[in-house]
């Protein structure tokens, strides 16, 4: 007997949407920290290498077979490539030009192409409800960006600049999300196929380094350290599996609702360890954010017949 189609609120779905969105949102604060003594290249190399080791490990404790053929390993190849090289190094780049809450803030967009190519490629419906919310949150964002950019002390230049490479990185990620929808990804081990991408990723990237910064460099800091094996294991290894499991599930354009809330658990997280101060534009633009996701994801209430009977109103998955 088949599964019911899934929807964000399926609780197979809803749980590990928490964990990510959670995790996701106490990661900006940590590539923060990050940056400094170790080139960024040479840092998402090694959390790379951390989080394909981890994900080798998994694969091997659960009996798979981790030898793939060679058109797979070509797609594990280019989803590391776009998920673990080219956005990983826009993104820790951008955070030298901007805050890592602007940061955050701009790929809360990101919903915008995952739903347009999740459209386009994958013929992904769009429901009527779910364009209303993204609307709504798309607002809200709006307004925390404004503030974030308010926020910033940086000149215009280094903010035009840090905008610029955080979209790259959105665009880098959104491409690796669409890949994941795709009926010969569906087709591939979640495990097996993540554990190749992140360690061709982690091999571009070393060798990326190599040519244009030297030879590895290391911070020999508890600090530093915890954090790569945070980003590396948490971050990655347990996130990303997941994450990717609910753009199988429910599309990418569901999926990328994660975006949207994380960049209020970062504020959150902020105000606890950095003394963020909100603004008024950032509550409303959090406020907003969730409302769109309720008006998204909340199904409507069947509606009685005419004898009397309940009629239930048909949801699309991806509204």
């Amino acid at each position: 007997m088949n599964q019911p189609q899934a929807t964000l609120l399926t609780p197979r779905v809803l749980i590990p949407f928490i964990i990510i969105t959670l995790i996701w949102g106490s990661t900006w604060i940590v590539i923060k920290d990050q940056l400094g003594v170790v080139p960024p290249t040479w840092s998402v190399a090694y959390r790379f290498f951390i989080a394909a080791a981890a994900m080798f490990l998994y694969g091997a404790l659960r009996g798979e077979k981790l030898i793939v053929g060679r058109k797979a390993l070509g797609f594990a190849a280019l989803l590391g490539l776009a998920q673990f090289v080219l956005n990983f190094n826009f993104v820790y780049r951008a955070e030298a030009f901007i805050t890592s809450g602007l940061v955050a803030v701009i790929y809360a967009l990101m919903i915008v192409p995952n739903s347009i190519m999740g459209r386009a490629f994958l013929k992904t419906p769009l429901e009527r409800r779910f364009l209303m919310g993204a609307g709504v949150a798309i607002v809200g964002v709006a307004l925390m960006l404004i503030h974030e950019y308010r926020a910033a002390s940086m000149g215009s230049s280094a903010v035009i600049i840090g905008i610029a490479l955080t979209l790259a990185g959105l665009m880098s990620a959104s491409t690796a999300n669409i890949m994941q929808g795709t009926q010969f990804a569906r087709r591939q081990s979640m495990v097996v196929m993540l554990a190749w991408a992140m360690l061709i990723g982690a091999l571009i990237n070393a060798l990326f380094a190599l040519v244009t910064v030297g030879a590895p460099t290391l911070h020999v800091n508890a600090g530093y350290i915890a954090g790569v094996f945070y980003l590396g294991v948490i971050g990655s290894a347990i996130s990303f599996p997941m994450y990717f499991n609910i753009i199988r599930e429910v599309g990418p354009g569901q999926a990328a609702w994660s975006g949207v809330l994380i960049p209020v658990i970062a504020m959150g997280i902020s105000t606890l360890m950095e003394g963020y101060v909100w603004s008024s534009l950032s509550i409303y633009g959090g406020a907003l954010a969730m409302v769109g996701l309720i008006i998204a994801v909340i199904k409507r209430p069947a509606k009685p017949s005419l004898n009397g009977n309940m009629v239930s109103v048909p949801v699309d998955p991806q509204g």
